[in-house]
């Protein structure tokens, strides 16, 4: 398992989460859902994705962002909920083959991009320079989005300060950027949580395929890209609890 990981609580926990951040982000830029899960009673763990959090990448295929996650799954380890945004939703499907059939587990992507464009591919990756190159600061973040606390800003920051600016090659060397949803294994459930496509949403509803069996999808009105920040509870309410808490 890699070292370059973030974790809250007791790994002594009965539940597990797996949370696995966007690109430009890093593990802490989770704190606040992280903290959420701890109160009801879940040990949480945030890996570092490749040419994040100070990891450098080699090749920058899709392919290897997920063997690279491989070992959180080593002896069958399981979790009760894989939570990932933006890109990292793309990451999170590659990882469904190494969950283990014995345990159910709910996926949350959070405002994945279904189909990219080869356009939007080119968009990407100069809005990625523009992000790394110049790093506005915690309080510029802040005034751009008042529903973000500081300390959501200065995660923002922090993993834009720690990304390996050659990760942009990401956007050069993967031709495929479509999320399969048709074939969803029967141990996994997924929810889809979509921003709203007023404030500049990466999940287009309609290329979410209709009908599908163990497939929830939930549009939030009003809502932007950043709902872990925006909308913790949006996420939170997407988890199973015991019906006591609900």
């Amino acid at each position: 398992m890699s070292h370059s990981a973030s974790q809250w609580g007791s790994p002594t926990a009965t539940r597990r989460a797996l949370l696995i951040h966007g690109m430009t982000m890093c593990s802490k830029s989770w704190e606040g859902i992280a903290q959420l899960l701890v109160a009801e009673g879940f040990f949480v763990i945030a890996p570092n994705l490749l040419g994040h959090g100070g990891r450098k990448c080699t090749n920058y295929r899709m392919s290897e962002f997920a063997e690279d996650l491989r070992p959180y799954f080593a002896m069958d380890t399981s979790y009760d909920v894989i939570i990932s945004h933006s890109f990292g939703c793309s990451v999170n499907m590659l990882l469904l083959p190494f969950l283990p059939k014995t345990k159910e587990t709910t996926v949350i992507l959070v405002d994945p991009s279904i189909e990219i464009t080869e356009e939007q591919v080119k968009m990407n990756q100069n809005r990625f320079v523009e992000l790394t190159t110049n790093v506005k600061t915690a309080e510029e973040y802040m005034a751009e989005n008042p529903a973000w606390s500081r300390l959501d800003s200065v995660l923002r920051v922090l993993g834009l300060a720690m990304v390996d600016p050659n990760t942009v090659e990401v956007f050069k060397r993967n031709k495929s950027w479509s999320i399969a949803l048709t074939n969803i294994p029967p141990h996994v459930k997924i929810t889809i949580l979509a921003s709203d496509p007023n404030l500049g949403a990466n999940c287009v509803l309609e290329q979410i395929p209709r009908d599908v069996e163990r497939l929830n999808v939930k549009l939030l009105p009003d809502i932007g890209h950043w709902i872990q920040y925006e909308c913790p509870d949006a996420i939170m309410h997407a988890i199973p609890l015991p019906r006591t808490k609900l």
